[in-house]
């Protein structure tokens, strides 16, 4: 990818695919507000489901309809008989009896969270915004460069599609990196509700976000931040 077209991508990316804090709304919005089509997915992305929310009730609740694939991607889905909003910003996937299966809320703009006790969190987002990250994580693909602050380059490093372990891609840093990257030595990467992030096999995670001049900082910042810019 050129360059004109890496700083275009990190700027759509920031704006659209990074989200803005969830808005307060009543109900009545809410309701309106999530008829559609909506992917439900494990926090990295690698078993999904679509589900279709609709506006009109049915004697379990509103009506909803799951893709063919649901129950065997997310076995709790075969329960899921409608959905309904419950206070002012739970969004619930409930059984035939009313009763929740999972309850999601916003956390970020068009990104909800919801916990099932003993399996973890899963993420219900719009559907186009999540086809349209998964798009996006093939377009990181190439070299990179991780400069300081005042601009001095400490690394290089190249993001690959091959895939090490579930959504999770192999990263190979290039000779005479900063010592410090040197012992992070990231093995994988991967690109998760609008940040980058990297993988040591140790475990130890470096977390980017785009910023406001098209490139990825490491959050939490410092005061000699670490910014990783296209090649």
């Amino acid at each position: 990818m050129t360059g004109r077209l890496g700083i275009a991508f990190a700027a759509l990316l920031a704006a659209m695919i990074c989200g803005s804090p969830a808005r307060p709304q009543d109900a009545s919005t809410l309701k309106k507000d999530m008829v559609g089509q909506w992917e439900l997915s494990t926090t990295e992305r690698s078993k999904t489901c679509v589900v279709t929310l609709r506006g009109d009730s049915t004697a379990q609740g509103m009506r909803l309809e799951l893709e063919p694939g649901c129950a065997a991607a997310l076995p709790f889905t075969k329960d899921i008989a409608a959905w309904s909003v419950k206070g002012l910003d739970i969004v619930r996937l409930q059984d035939a009896a009313g009763q929740p299966v999972i309850d999601f809320t916003e956390v970020e703009s068009g990104i909800f969270e919801g916990l099932r006790t003993g399996e973890g969190i899963y993420i219900l987002q719009n559907l186009a915004a999540a086809r349209s990250l998964a798009k996006s994580m093939d377009q990181m693909i190439g070299d990179w460069s991780m400069v300081r602050g005042n601009g001095r380059p400490i690394c290089g490093l190249t993001l690959t599609n091959t895939e090490t372990t579930p959504d999770n891609f192999a990263v190979f840093l290039k000779p005479r990196c900063d010592p410090a990257v040197t012992a992070f030595a990231p093995t994988a990467w991967r690109l998760e509700r609008g940040e980058l992030l990297l993988m040591s096999a140790s475990g130890e995670v470096w977390r980017f976000e785009a910023d406001d001049n098209a490139q990825w900082r490491r959050v939490p910042d410092s005061v000699d931040p670490l910014i990783m810019l296209r090649q």
